[in-house]
């Protein structure tokens, strides 16, 4: 599994103010670097490696600022505007930097206390409080600095306490900076070649790599059937105690079937390592070979356990949907490879499922696994898994290019609901979107994704809004938010 700890995401952190109002307000300046050491505290809490260059109160500190950021190579930059400053204090960091600006315009407490503020004596002392709630002001005029430099950026507006709207806005951007991160090191794995004629999913592997970075390594199937024939007994054994404890394996399932696929898994592990893939797509029909038709038609429980590490899976070499999956993933929410299946048009649901490697750690249950005499559509049989995705709150997300050469983010929130599901050894679940089903399907379908998406538990379009932001690709959401 790839290390995705040797590039951990690194946050910039710099408030701003006024270099003249330090001598004219006493204590103002330490005041607004304690808030800014509030908000240093809080992003370290979200799990970033914070480099926090302080107070940034002239052009002379900015132009320093923006090298320290490129030398400490940060993914994104927070943006507290403690007070009025200068843009002249900003955009010298912002420009040098290079990186996605988050603007915090948090201020310290709900309201100034009025009474309390018009009884200072001293007008010196009354102008100090109100510059200290003043970070609203400076922001307009960055706004349109930034506009006009052609920077993009992102505001999140509300107080510094007692705030947790504006913190979980604080806490997603990190979320999505971190996924981002993770994609620009992944290591994809291609292994095997197209399903024919499945037009849809032919994928442009350079846009993949342009818009999303990372690298993806092609790997031929002899070279698993290799691996496969150097695993030992004991290595087999162990893999099928794994099984034993992973999945509820029906009676039904031959033992030599098992024995088969425990072989597999193992060499599947020995290949995941060996290239520290962090996802992988596959399809290979496996004819005119037998030990690579061996090899290719017992992967399923292997690559099922895969998923389940951090190393999504996807069939039929659908690399779009890997890339789905591995985002999905790294947001924590799993990323199942799906289609739909059926309609069910008296309870207003959509079946979506797939044969082939499923997602067992958001599984509702303990994952089956079946014996199929015949995988359809492909060659070979062997044994496969069956489960229905957690229920409750799911996001499908989709990773779609376009006719004018570009890639979008389509997603949608639903439920995963229970009730009777198809019992043929597949990944199958029941799906409710607010919308209603004949709604969700025609508008899905209207924006040309490929007929794999995957799907995840909780709803968490939010978050990949952001992430479609900081990569600079567009998404469009279907449908969203719970019908509960």
């Amino acid at each position: 599994m790839a290390d995705h700890s040797k590039y951990r995401l690194k946050v910039g952190l710099f408030g701003i103010g006024l270099q003249a109002y330090w001598e004219q307000f006493d204590g103002l300046e330490e005041r607004l670097k304690g808030y800014l050491g509030v908000v240093s505290e809080k992003l370290e809490g979200f799990g970033a490696e914070i480099t926090n260059l302080g107070l940034i109160d002239s052009p002379e500190k900015a132009m320093e600022a923006g090298h320290d950021f490129r030398r400490a190579d940060v993914d994104l930059l927070f943006l507290y505007v403690t007070t009025y400053a200068l843009s002249s204090t900003v955009l010298p960091v912002v420009r040098r930097a290079k990186v996605p600006v988050v603007i915090l315009n948090l201020a310290p407490e709900a309201a100034i206390d009025y009474t309390r503020f018009n009884q200072l004596a001293d007008r010196t002392r009354m102008t100090g409080e109100w510059l200290a709630f003043c970070s609203s002001c400076p922001v307009p005029e960055i706004a349109n600095v930034f506009n006009r430099a052609r920077i993009p950026f992102y505001q999140i507006t509300g107080m510094l306490h007692n705030d947790p709207l504006a913190w979980d806005e604080a806490r997603e951007w990190i979320e999505a900076a971190s996924v981002a991160n993770i994609m620009t090191h992944n290591r994809l794995g291609v292994m095997g070649s197209y399903y024919g004629g499945m037009l849809d999913i032919y994928s442009d592997l350079t846009l993949q790599c342009a818009t999303f970075g990372g690298h993806i390594e092609i790997i031929e199937v002899d070279e698993l059937s290799a691996l496969r024939e150097q695993v030992s007994d004991q290595e087999t054994e162990e893999m099928r105690q794994v099984f034993d404890q992973a999945f509820e394996i029906k009676e039904d399932c031959p033992d030599h079937e098992l024995t088969r696929a425990s072989r597999t898994a193992v060499a599947l592990t020995k290949l995941a390592e060996k290239y520290q893939l962090g996802s992988m797509a596959y399809y290979h029909k496996g004819t005119g070979n037998a030990l690579n038709e061996d090899t290719m038609s017992s992967v399923i429980l292997g690559n099922s356990l895969l998923t389940a590490r951090g190393i999504p899976v996807a069939g039929e070499y659908e690399v779009k949907n890997a890339q789905a999956m591995k985002i999905l993933d790294s947001f924590g929410a799993g990323g199942s490879f799906t289609e739909y299946y059926a309609m069910d048009f008296n309870d207003d649901i959509v079946l979506m499922g797939h044969d082939g490697p499923g997602h067992i750690a958001i599984a509702e249950g303990k994952t089956k696994v079946r014996p199929l005499y015949v995988y359809h559509g492909k060659v070979g049989k062997g044994l496969s898994v069956e489960m229905s995705v957690k229920h409750g709150p799911v996001t499908l997300l989709s990773v779609v290019e376009t006719a004018e050469g570009k890639v979008i983010l389509l997603v949608a929130e639903g439920e995963s609901v229970p009730g009777p599901v198809l019992e043929i050894g597949n990944t199958n679940s029941r799906y409710r979107f607010k919308s209603g089903a004949r709604k969700f399907v025609e508008t899905w379908n209207s924006h040309g994704p490929a007929h794999h998406c995957a799907v995840g538990v909780g709803h968490i379009s939010s978050k990949i809004i952001k992430l479609g932001q900081l990569l600079g690709i567009e998404t469009k959401i279907v449908c969203r938010h719970s019908l509960s």
